[in-house]
């Protein structure tokens, strides 16, 4: 069995939730909070330090976003500041994927250096600090940054994909607590 290395976790939740409606990280899903939910994923995932990113205080170590609304980058790269006093790989979430199981992301902790995303889906990610291109900046996309930092491009196993992406609408929300179709 392959042993990861050591990893941190930043849970990126900065977002407007503005097709939702209401603060993902604080929506529940079968009576835990999303953020809760991706917390206790990456303690069972054996994560040295979980923090969040974004203006809200869930009760986890966090880092604001250097500009609220500022994008998914901008929490990356903020985290990655706040762990610099400790530069293991890192493992970034979705407040919006709170489904997500250990061996949903097993796959992208047992890659080498410098990290990998799935294919099609910039999160989650894992990625090594020093991958990322000193000309990063908070508001390329996800995707720029996947492929500047050079992390490989795995595929998701099928039965994954809803959870890997996630919801950001109620009806995405339904879907993943059972009580809609399956797909997109």
């Amino acid at each position: 069995m392959h042993v990861p290395a050591p990893f941190h976790v930043i849970i990126l939740a900065g977002g407007g939730s503005t097709r939702m409606g209401a603060d993902k990280a604080e929506l529940m899903w079968d009576g835990r909070r999303a953020i809760d939910r991706l917390a206790d994923l990456a303690r069972a995932l054996g994560a040295r330090r979980i923090l969040s990113s974004g203006e809200g205080d869930y009760g986890l170590e966090r880092v604001q976003d250097p500009e609220p609304g500022g994008g998914p980058v901008a929490g990356v790269l903020a985290g990655l500041s706040a762990l610099a006093d400790d530069p293991a790989r890192v493992l970034v979430l979705a407040v919006d994927a709170p489904t997500l199981t250990p061996s949903d992301v097993q796959p992208l902790l047992s890659r080498d250096a410098p990290g990998a995303a799935f294919e099609g889906l910039p999160l989650p990610m894992v990625i090594e600090p020093q991958a990322v291109p000193a000309d990063a900046r908070d508001d390329w996309p996800l995707r720029r940054l996947v492929e500047r930092a050079g992390l490989a491009q795995i595929a998701a196993d099928p039965a994954a994909q809803d959870r890997l992406r996630g919801a950001n609408t109620p009806e995405e929300r339904d879907r993943l607590l059972g009580g809609g179709p399956p797909g997109r």
